[in-house]
């Protein structure tokens, strides 16, 4: 009997020392950053009722990775204490039954601030290709122009047609589900939003250039409004996009081009078709240690003589993408400080119904300092019924960011808008005057 308890012992020891053999691999990435921002209006209505408003804020995104084999792991991220230092705290649900999310996450704005879980989905590199199924990125599309990232359950298939040289990818999404369940109430089957996707990449490199080009054709179909609208949204977006290094010059561009019914009626109402169209071309070169960029961005507006017709408001320069400080800047100034407003509801969000552009020139007198200066002009494509006016204004920034170590980075910016018309609305009295915005920026980032 001793002996057998010697050898379950002796086993038991083993298997305690010998544990990792059996556990998953664990990879850990993320990046923190604390940022402080002076605006000196939080409108631009020259009539006493902005004020100016200062504060600190921060966010913490953690990746990890679970490695079950080579070809096999759970990708999992969360976001924390997403907040402003010694802010108020949002109401827990939002302030809406049922909770409403926040843009960018799979949790409310609440659960941010303490925790959210943002993705958790399966890759499987199978023979045939690889899979991944879960939660994960959704709303972002070749160059950065455009997207706008939120978390969706999806299912992703990509594998190479010709290795090394063509990439086929393809994926469904669950955009939004309101099926009757444990949870919600349903007096229709039909009220979901999916999107279907397929895309081919090409990629390219030889002794003066590499990137890579790519087409992409996407199915939308938004059932959702069929209870408050009688209507559903079906239509397809077309995406050509291109990524290239061509010598000292770094190259990107895109189109959009969503196309369809805007609104499907299901009674006799008439129907709106959508024709919605943005563009982008990106171009800066490097002679160390100076640089030069440019940046031409459009996005229609919505013609109000075509009733029959949406041009405008589905696609978008998207909240991934700010080009400046001020304009067109989802992330430091409308997720932060709130819409930075004009009259008649014109507010600054990410960039629709305009054309912008932008000059850039840099120098990075060390490897570690780089300083910019850009100057950004735009203008709206269509002016809505009663405005006189389409200048949104012209913006100069510049920013520094120091590195002070391979994993730490520093950045202080300035940015100062000369308000455009656009912001004076219908001005029908003739007394909407707006007033110029500046801001002060500055952010500590650790990647790891």
């Amino acid at each position: 009997m001793k002996k057998l308890w010697l050898i379950l012992l002796s086993l038991g020891l083993v298997m305690a020392f010998s544990v990792s053999a059996f556990a998953v691999d664990v990879k850990v990435s993320g990046e923190y950053y604390a940022a402080g921002l002076y605006l000196d209006k939080t409108n631009v209505k020259d009539d006493d009722t902005a004020n100016s408003t200062a504060f600190f804020y921060q966010r913490l995104r953690v990746g990890t990775d679970f490695v079950v084999s080579p070809s096999l792991k759970l990708v999992t991220r969360f976001d924390a204490m997403e907040r402003i230092w010694g802010g108020q705290r949002s109401p827990v649900d939002g302030g809406t039954t049922p909770a409403t999310l926040a843009l960018d996450s799979a949790g409310t704005r609440a659960e941010n601030e303490n925790i959210a879980v943002d993705w958790a989905y399966v890759n499987y590199v199978a023979p045939v290709g690889t899979f991944d199924v879960g939660y994960m990125n959704s709303g972002a599309t070749g160059t950065i122009f455009g997207n706008s990232a939120v978390p969706a359950g999806r299912i992703k298939y990509y594998s190479p047609l010709i290795k090394d040289a063509i990439n086929i990818n393809a994926d469904i999404t669950k955009l939004t589900d309101k099926s009757a369940s444990a949870v919600t109430s349903a007096n229709a089957t039909d009220l979901d939003k999916d999107a279907y996707a397929i895309e081919g990449v090409y990629n390219f490199k030889n002794d003066k250039a590499s990137g890579k080009a790519a087409f992409k054709i996407a199915y939308t179909r938004d059932a959702t409004k069929r209870v408050s609208g009688q209507y559903k949204q079906t239509y397809f977006t077309f995406t050509p996009w291109a990524i290239a290094k061509i010598g000292p010059v770094a190259l990107q561009a895109e189109i959009n081009w969503a196309t369809g019914d805007d609104s499907d009626y299901d009674t006799a109402t008439g129907d709106v078709d959508l024709d919605n169209l943005s563009a982008f071309v990106d171009a800066t070169a490097t002679f160390a240690p100076v640089y030069v960029g440019a940046t031409v961005a459009y996005v229609s507006g919505d013609d109000p003589d075509t009733n029959d017709k949406k041009e405008g408001g589905t696609l978008k320069g998207g909240r991934d993408w700010n080009p400046c400080l001020i304009m067109f800047n989802y992330y430091d100034t409308y997720n932060w400080v709130g819409a930075i407003s004009g009259y008649d509801s014109v507010v600054n969000d990410a960039m629709g119904n305009a054309w912008f552009f932008q000059g850039r020139v840099g120098v990075r007198p060390t490897p570690q300092l780089d300083i910019n200066l850009a100057i950004a002009y735009a203008t709206a494509d269509e002016k809505p019924t009663g405005y006189a006016n389409s200048n949104y204004g012209t913006e100069v920034d510049i920013t520094g960011t120091y590195k002070i170590t391979n994993n730490l980075s520093y950045m202080l910016g300035a940015g100062y808008l000369f308000t455009g018309d656009y912001y004076k609305g219908k001005n029908t009295q003739g007394n909407n005057d707006v007033d110029n915005d500046f801001i002060v920026l500055n952010k500590l980032t650790l990647s790891f």
